[in-house]
């Protein structure tokens, strides 16, 4: 090991290092139909070069941030704009026009406990809804598939945001549809904001879109015009529909220019169906960095890794610091290889699981696709190359450019946390499995009007699921019902190098959740706990965040009894 990489990005005390995943480049302006990008061609670019800058979050524009203090209209449409340069495609959006400005996909950003009011114009050419996802709202505001609006139709959203501060985000939800328009471009970032979270931004001097980077994390396929292509054959609906290309905050082979100082990410997968295994590294070498926070918000403290499973629908909150390195230096973002187990155990699984693996029948080295000398060597594929589920990808180079005084001094407790009080009644179970090519939860799949879960209002229970060994990775999400994780058991030994507890746990799986991985064999146990202040019963959703997964049904009601 180099001495920068002994030295510099050692962490000693409150020297404290982060994993950054992606933002945007700079706060692009929105006025016409028609967007300019500075990207370059599909497949122009040469391995390793990163000649692109990343897509920042600015006033308005794309992924701009909007403080929402009044009433707003978002329209679901489809606009012209070209993610590669000179090559202008039609992209689905939510734009919002406000004071003669325009956002298209934009940050919202709230107060917990301030009212969020919304109407939802659908000018696609089919129904849509929009499900607030990690929001803890009435079941009419969470918009289940039955409320999906025609096009041409609106409705109207509002609540009173009752989470605590965390990165939460919004997509489409309507009935074997959600795939397709989340992929084709329908999603972004709701960041809620609380005491805890600005006396964090105080003490560490953040500033969203300059040193506090939200980070969408998508993987697409283009063709040789730059449009997007969702075309799932019927091996791809099993497994989940993979892209050739991965973007950062829709910004192909991105760069981030940094000073010397502490910065924090909020990395959300925003992919249909690709897990990534991140990582940081610099001259082939893994860096420890430090997660503050999971998909329901801060954590108690922070949690040192050197890698972390990031599965579709999952947030995560960390914190790099560059405060001992040298202008001049470079850290790679990666997604490490790994085994991505489809149709683990199976005689299917045999033949689609073999690209991902060697001659040996072993999941590729966490550094397959470096360089000779131990540095990233672009694991990036050329476009229309196939780039597997599983597969080592450089998302991301971190440039350090300028130098700057900085002493980070991260608070021992970022957060309180409620203990977890597990029930004593018998765990409720769920098995996930696959009959017939449709992946099922407890033998069922989605029919809009059954419920083949009740519970009742207030309740605390604990949850058992268990994915058949004969499987594929499960992202699972529970709408409206925040949980926590508490253990794992038949987890793979690639999970391992992640483990932070004695309970089996990674950092992902730490603080309140709403959507937690689940591995071929493995079962996790959760505690639910079902109190709202909502009167009557409420229907919510529990499904496959595999997007391709739930579209063909392993998704399920669960009714809440008042």
């Amino acid at each position: 090991m180099s001495q920068f990489d002994r030295r510099k990005f050692l962490i000693t005390g409150a020297a404290i290092l982060g994993a950054s995943a992606v933002a945007g480049g700079v706060g692009w302006w929105y006025r016409a139909r028609h967007m300019p990008s500075t990207a370059m061609e599909p497949g122009a670019h040469a391995a390793g070069e990163f000649p692109n800058p990343l897509r920042l979050p600015g006033s308005s524009g794309v992924l701009g941030v909007l403080d929402v203090s009044a009433p707003v209209t978002i329209v679901a449409k489809s606009v012209q704009h070209a993610i590669y340069e000179r090559k202008s495609a039609p992209l689905l959006v939510y734009e919002v026009e406000q004071d003669g400005n325009y956002w298209l996909n934009p940050v919202l950003r709230m107060r917990s406990g301030a009212t969020f009011r919304a109407r939802l114009s659908n000018a696609l050419d089919e129904s849509t809804i929009i499900h607030w996802h990690g929001l803890k709202v009435d079941g009419k505001n969470d918009a289940h598939p039955s409320f999906a609006i025609a096009a041409g139709a609106t409705y109207d959203y509002e609540f009173q945001v009752p989470n605590r501060a965390g990165t939460y985000w919004y997509h489409p939800h309507p009935h074997k549809l959600t795939s397709k328009q989340a992929y084709l471009g329908l999603a972004s970032l709701f960041i809620v904001e609380d005491g805890e979270a600005l006396a964090l931004q105080k003490a560490l001097d953040l500033k969203l879109g300059v040193t506090d980077i939200p980070i969408v994390i998508q993987d697409k396929k283009f063709d040789d015009q730059g449009r997007l292509v969702y075309a799932p054959s019927d091996e791809e609906k099993v497994n989940g529909y993979v892209g050739d290309t991965v973007l950062v905050n829709l910004t192909p082979r991105p760069y981030f220019n940094a000073a010397t100082r502490l910065y924090r990410f909020r990395i959300l997968n925003g992919s249909n169906a690709r897990t990534y295994r991140l990582a940081f590294t610099r001259g082939g070498f893994q860096l420890v960095y430090a997660v503050i926070g999971a998909d329901g918000g801060l954590l108690d403290r922070s949690y040192h890794t050197k890698e972390a499973f990031l599965a579709p629908g999952e947030r995560l909150d960390v914190l790099l610091d560059l405060s001992g390195a040298s202008v001049g230096d470079a850290v790679m973002l990666q997604s490490l290889a790994f085994d991505p187990m489809h149709a683990e155990g199976s005689m299917a699984g045999m033949a689609m699981g073999a690209g991902a693996k060697d001659q040996k029948g072993e999941a590729p080295s966490p550094h397959a696709g470096m360089a000779m000398g131990g540095e990233p060597s672009g694991a990036q594929t050329p476009h229309g190359a196939m780039l597997a589920d599983g597969a080592a990808i450089d998302l991301m180079r971190i440039n350090v450019t300028s130098k700057m005084a900085y002493e980070p001094r991260v608070p021992a407790v970022l957060s309180t946390l409620p203990p977890v009080k597990a029930a004593d009644a018998r765990p409720r179970e769920f098995l996930l499995d696959l009959k017939d090519g449709r992946w099922r939860i407890n033998g069922e799949t989605f029919e809009m009007k059954e419920t083949p879960v009740t519970v009742q209002r207030g309740a605390k229970e604990i949850w058992e699921i268990r994915n058949d060994k004969a499987s594929m990775p499960h992202p699972m999400h529970l709408h409206g019902v925040p949980f926590r994780v508490l253990a794992r058991s038949g987890s793979p030994q690639q999970v391992a190098p992640g483990v932070v507890n004695e309970q089996g746990l990674t950092a992902t799986d730490l603080g309140w959740k709403d959507t937690v991985l689940l591995w071929p064999g493995e079962t996790v146990r959760l505690a639910v706990d079902f109190s709202h202040p909502y009167p009557g019963d409420q229907v919510y959703l529990f499904h496959c965040h595999n997007l391709e997964h739930e579209d063909q049904g392993m998704m399920i009601n669960i009714k809440v009894q008042a």
